[in-house]
């Protein structure tokens, strides 16, 4: 990160300053009096406005709120706390990047003078120019899409190591907090190479529980269902995340890869169809999605200790027998 652009972050705030002497948080900086803590969008975004960025304050623990924007905190240095919808806590470090839901509620712990991250304050038209660079095949848009429905609260992305993810976001803060007319379609188109770049390194992402459920359920699903053809890829690209995402959460949830997931799957479809049916041996390869007849009869021999011809006679002379 540039220098000279963290200097002109980290520096006092009047809102901080008057924390530091005592004050507490005033709400009705961002909402009405009374009532719950939900920042209304007309508090933290100039009229007509579609975007904004604001240092996160430091100096106090912001209570549970919601808002009716999406936000996106960008770590800078230090660290951010995070806890969302009361349950799961992140912590954000230096390069992470929290995009929260329009339903998501949060609250963060306080921020010490060398804990510096800054919000991203969008309303969801901003992100149009994105959505028509990146599709609507993806998890990006179905967070937005979704977020009407609380059905995805956040996405957070582990992209410290990832130098073009920086220097996009450099640039978006620089631009939005030196404003210049004509600025904003740049901006947007800005925002959109960022989804690109968080699109092809998914393996940095992390999802919510239930979409991380989402994504092994369905590759379970393409391995029991349609075990002769399978493709993890198809599964990934109906989900809208990478091959490597979806592949590592299969392992995680497992403890198996993919590949081995499947061709269990099939060992047993052949050995079941071995049983229970008169089809040769080659009819079963085809069957259960083998083209390579030397592969099946290593991997048969190797799940089953015998060749497929001999598994056959075993299980007839066992059925006899019984």
């Amino acid at each position: 990160m540039n220098e000279h652009l963290i200097g002109e972050l980290s520096r006092i705030t009047p809102e901080e300053e008057a924390l530091l002497h005592g004050q507490k948080l005033d709400r009705e900086r961002y909402t009405a009096p009374g009532g719950a803590f939900h920042i209304d969008s007309r508090h933290m975004l100039e009229q007509g406005k579609l975007i904004k960025v604001r240092p996160h304050t430091r100096f106090t623990p912001f209570p549970y709120h919601t808002h009716e924007y999406i936000e996106i905190c960008y770590c800078l240095k230090g660290q951010l706390m995070h806890r969302i919808n009361h349950q799961v806590d992140l912590t954000l470090r230096p390069g992470d990047l929290l995009f929260l839901g329009l339903q998501a509620g949060h609250e963060i712990r306080r921020a010490g003078q060398d804990d510096l991250a800054v919000n991203f304050i969008v309303q969801p038209p901003f992100f149009d120019t994105a959505f028509s660079m990146i599709g609507q095949d993806n998890v990006l848009w179905r967070f937005v899409a979704e977020g009407l429905q609380g059905a995805m609260p956040y996405l957070l992305f582990r992209a410290g190591e990832l130098l073009p993810v920086q220097n996009l976001l450099e640039n978006m803060i620089w631009s939005l907090l030196h404003p210049e007319n004509n600025r904003r379609r740049i901006t947007q188109t800005t925002m959109g190479l960022l989804f690109l770049e968080l699109l092809s390194h998914m393996e940095t992402g992390e999802l919510p529980k239930q979409e991380e459920n989402r994504c092994v359920l369905e590759a379970l699903r393409e391995v029991e269902e349609n075990y002769a053809q399978a493709d993890l890829t198809r599964v990934a690209q109906s989900q809208g995340v990478s091959l490597s995402y979806v592949s590592a959460q299969v392992h995680r949830a497992t403890g198996r890869t993919f590949k081995e997931l499947l061709r269990q799957k099939r060992m047993d479809k052949a050995a079941q169809l071995l049983c229970t049916t008169t089809l040769s041996v080659q009819n079963i390869i085809v069957a259960v999605g083998y083209e390579n007849t030397s592969y099946f009869h290593r991997a048969f021999r190797k799940t089953y200790g015998m060749t497929p011809r001999a598994y056959r006679l075993q299980q007839k002379e066992s059925s006899r027998q019984e």
